[in-house]
């Protein structure tokens, strides 16, 4: 039986989330929660049917987080807290397209998207993003809110924090340590640790 589901976020990422849930054919998409003034719209074949302040109305369902994460995470982490201090149900949502090793531990409200890999001895927080094509190498662990886009590469045995973003095609060379709220750049490979919270490019 399919798992009653509604979105919170109704933009580009949860056009892409839409797709990875609708293949999965786990959950049934009762609708999206976005701005008031959006509602009554549709975000592909899915209306938008309320906002954050309506989470109240759906207790019996589950929830993802479809607001995407590039600069901040801080849209993504507050909806977050809001859902756990309400005791709602977070959903795990994994494309059957990605390989996530039976030895991997993915938090709630963790979405792993088409063609990802997470091998073994990864551990991925809650409330992440694993883009399209992402790959987490062995005994990598990744924290909280953070989002691995398209393309990374986390290699073997590297530790990221929370609110961490990881830009496309961006590379962690082994056993790299990456601290808290950290932006790295699109295409940078990374073969020292980072120690300060900020943006990193090129």
């Amino acid at each position: 039986m399919k798992k009653d589901l509604i979105l919170i976020g109704g933009g580009g990422h949860c056009k892409s989330c839409i797709d990875v849930i609708e293949y999965t054919e786990e959950f049934n998409i009762i609708g999206i929660l976005d701005k008031k003034e959006l509602t009554g719209n549709k975000i592909l074949s899915y209306d938008i049917i309320g906002t954050d302040e309506d989470i109240l109305k759906f207790k019996k369902c589950s929830f993802l987080i479809t607001v995407g994460q590039i600069k901040s995470s801080a849209v993504r982490r507050n909806i977050y807290h809001n859902l756990v201090a309400n005791e709602l149900n977070l959903a795990t949502v994994i494309s059957p397209r990605a390989y996530v090793s039976k030895h991997a531990s993915i938090g709630k409200g963790t979405i792993v998207m088409h063609d990802a890999m997470i091998n073994s001895a990864v551990t991925v927080g809650y409330n992440c993003i694993i883009n399209t094509k992402a790959l987490i190498e062995h005994d990598t662990v990744v924290g909280n809110h953070c989002h691995i886009s398209t393309a990374a590469v986390l290699n073997g045995n590297c530790k990221i924090g929370d609110d961490v973003f990881m830009g496309s095609n961006a590379t962690l060379a082994n056993q790299i340590i990456v601290t808290d709220e950290v932006i790295v750049g699109a295409g940078i490979t990374v073969i020292k640790n980072i120690n300060s919270k900020g943006i990193y490019t090129g």
